[in-house]
């Protein structure tokens, strides 16, 4: 059986690796807006990101003071693991520790009292998401979301009539109401389909693909790449100051809906979309595949 202590060091390093280090394809992302800008202003805004990369990545220390929330999505594989009382309380423990040790700022608070437990725990706090598959291991991963960004997510309920087109509209306008607030550029997720909270839900997880990754559904994928391009045409840029990049990627998830229903759901990531990913194994050993 795989150990609580070692989910719960797992956790602690997941965090440490997704608050120092951004995943390649973030960072190789970037690396191209920086190269291909021609104006003065956002390239020099590009380069106080990149430079603010690499500091964190030397010192270990976050890149952002906002450390985000935790957000943490489980797979469970053909492996034992602690019943789910147990596994949850490893997670929260693991926040616990990050939150010291990487350290984390504790952001997590009650929404009417706004008190603090000082330690980003709290009711659905960390949020745990759960699925199956037939894998030989347990997978972790961890998307520490900044509120700058999330607050600019947007739901919309759109009528089937609007189709396509009205996906496009939605997505533009959500973008211009935007703006430079997400510390652009950013990373949009979108989850079209399901419910509404099916769709808000694939939003987010679109932002866990790899921006240079396209939807396997070959439709998806034409969909992704036109609205990347328009949406990048619109110039806000980096930090809202101009520019070719507003954009890093544009990832879509979706599901079947109603034959009546048409929701769309948009969750912008900024420049610093941190996440990071384990595989435990029962023999104890553990690989972070989104950090070789």
């Amino acid at each position: 059986m795989i150990s609580e202590d070692l989910i719960q060091t797992t956790v602690v390093e997941l965090l440490r690796k997704a608050e120092t280090i951004l995943p390649q394809d973030i960072k190789d992302a970037l690396q191209n807006a920086y190269d291909i800008e021609e104006d003065e202003l956002p390239k020099v805004q590009l380069k106080n990101i990149l430079d603010n990369i690499q500091m964190a990545e030397d010192q270990s220390k976050p890149m952002c003071q906002d450390t985000g929330v935790p957000i943490i999505f489980v797979t469970f594989g053909k492996v034992e693991v602690p019943e789910a009382t147990k596994l949850e309380n490893a997670i929260i423990e693991g926040v616990k520790t990050a939150t010291e040790q990487v350290p984390l700022r504790p952001n997590t608070v009650h929404p009417l009292t706004r008190k603090n437990a000082g330690d980003n725990t709290g009711v659905h706090m960390p949020y745990i998401n759960y699925k199956n598959s037939d894998n030989d291991h347990l997978e972790i991963t961890v998307m520490p979301k900044g509120a700058g960004s999330e607050n600019m997510s947007a739901l919309g309920m759109l009528l089937p009539a609007q189709g396509v087109k009205g996906i496009k509209e939605f997505a533009l306008q959500t973008l211009i109401n935007a703006g430079g607030k997400p510390c652009p550029p950013i990373i949009i997720g979108m989850g079209i389909g399901g419910s509404a909270d099916i769709s808000m839900k694939l939003a987010k997880e679109a932002l866990l693909r790899p921006v240079n990754e396209h939807n396997p559904d070959q439709e998806i994928a034409v969909l992704e790449k036109e609205l990347y391009e328009a949406l990048n045409a619109i110039g806000i840029g980096p930090m809202g100051l101009g520019g070719k990049t507003t954009l890093l990627g544009l990832n879509i998830e979706y599901a079947h809906c109603h034959t009546a229903s048409h929701p769309v759901a948009i969750n912008i990531q900024c420049w610093a979309a941190r996440r990071a990913t384990a595989r435990i194994y029962e023999d104890g050993k553990v690989e972070y595949p989104s950090h070789r």
